[in-house]
């Protein structure tokens, strides 16, 4: 048991020696030639930012992408001295934070740049940022046909200072989808566009895991790896050419164990009624906690190397399990709800099939109430 006394028995364990071995994975699939932006938005996906990024730092990561000016400053305030990419944008009134603490934005409308100019100016320096092209994700960026125009724009504004180009792959988790070919030319005519406007971006970045396992872009230097790095597969077929190690386990124990004859309903609704005389035992964790509601009746979970079903409705705080076939259960029995118990694993990737997401959800739904225990690094 890796519990501290006092604490319910619900915690995660981040295993940071996994984390920089999937690291250095992407660090071999890239190549010398490419740096590697380590995506750490959302607090890691859910395995805590202020643990996780410094420990890929330690393993050679060069820059690091977040969403927020806030996730910037918290890495910063984690001893992070690598460039910090703000990939969600700047708002307003969050510009003295992005200076102060060396953050580069991303540029994706002209409003935002001019601000920055302007604050840049009246400090006295200039400031590098990130240009974003929207090639076909729909989401943010600058479309083609407005590249021109902006690029104009972005000259008249002498505060600023292209550092990257980027623009984001919609469909590359299909490694056979035409469109990403498509994408990767409208990269290209757009990298060229901005050089003629007189831009020198040192960043020209396009991939994202998926891509990065699966097609070469001789133009870019820069990659972006986010789910590799906790041991998500971006798509099934990649299992074959990783090997990566999870680095997210979730655990509990149980709380009490109860015997009900055949036809007893249990939990919320009585959504699962005993087919036969059935042991149950009760697990403190529930959606509260990130553990799905979208689990009851689905969700399995690993005790004393077995898999067992959850019985009925996950509750805010609480969820059964029915344990009839393990017959040495006890109270206080070690529950494994997401990652390996002696060799037997519950992968996310399982855990999303079951409730119709992806593994990114899975990790990023696991709730700041649970706590956080970090091994290796």
């Amino acid at each position: 048991m890796h519990h501290c006394q006092g604490h319910r028995p619900t915690y995660v364990e981040i295993d940071l020696a996994a984390l920089q071995h999937n690291f250095r994975q992407a660090r071999r699939q890239a190549g010398d030639d490419c740096e590697l932006l380590a995506v750490v938005k959302a607090d890691a996906y859910g395995h805590g930012a202020d643990r996780v990024a410094p420990a890929l730092q330690q393993a050679g990561a060069d820059l690091f992408g977040v969403a927020m000016v806030e996730e910037g400053v918290e890495l910063r305030r984690a001893g992070v001295s690598r460039p910090i990419l703000v990939l969600g944008g700047v708002y307003s009134g969050q510009e003295a934070e992005l200076l102060a603490h060396e953050l580069v934005p991303v540029i994706f409308e002209m409003e935002t740049a001019r601000r920055l100019n302007a604050l840049a100016l009246a400090d006295g320096r200039r400031l590098s940022y990130h240009l974003k092209l929207d090639s076909g994700m729909g989401r943010l960026g600058f479309r083609a046909e407005e590249l021109p125009a902006t690029l104009a724009a972005l000259t008249e504004l002498p505060g600023l200072v292209m550092d990257g180009l980027i623009s984001h792959l919609a469909v590359a988790d299909d490694p056979t989808h035409p469109f990403t070919s498509e994408q990767a030319g409208l990269f290209r005519e757009a990298l060229s566009l901005v050089r003629a406007a007189g831009f020198t971006p040192r960043h020209i970045r396009l991939s994202n895991s998926a891509a990065l396992f699966s097609r070469q872009f001789p133009e870019c230097n820069l990659v972006r790896p986010g789910i590799v790095l906790y041991g998500g597969l971006p798509a099934p077929d990649f299992a074959e050419r990783l090997h990566l190690r999870p680095v997210m386990s979730f655990r509990t124990a149980v709380a009490q164990l109860k015997d009900v004859p055949a036809g007893t309903g249990v939990s919320y609704g009585h959504r699962f009624v005993a087919g036969r005389s059935t042991r149950l035992a009760a697990i403190p964790v529930g959606y509260a906690d990130g553990y799905s509601r979208q689990l009851s009746n689905v969700g399995e979970v690993l005790i004393r190397v077995r898999r067992a079903r959850v019985a009925g409705t996950v509750c805010m705080d609480w969820t059964l399990i029915d344990v009839t076939d393990i017959p040495q259960v006890e109270v206080g029995d070690e529950v494994t709800l997401l990652g390996s118990d002696n060799g037997q694993f519950i992968t996310a990737e399982e855990w999303a099939q079951r409730i119709d997401t992806i593994n990114y959800e899975v990790f990023c739904q696991v709730s700041k109430r649970v706590p956080r225990f970090y091994l290796g690094g």
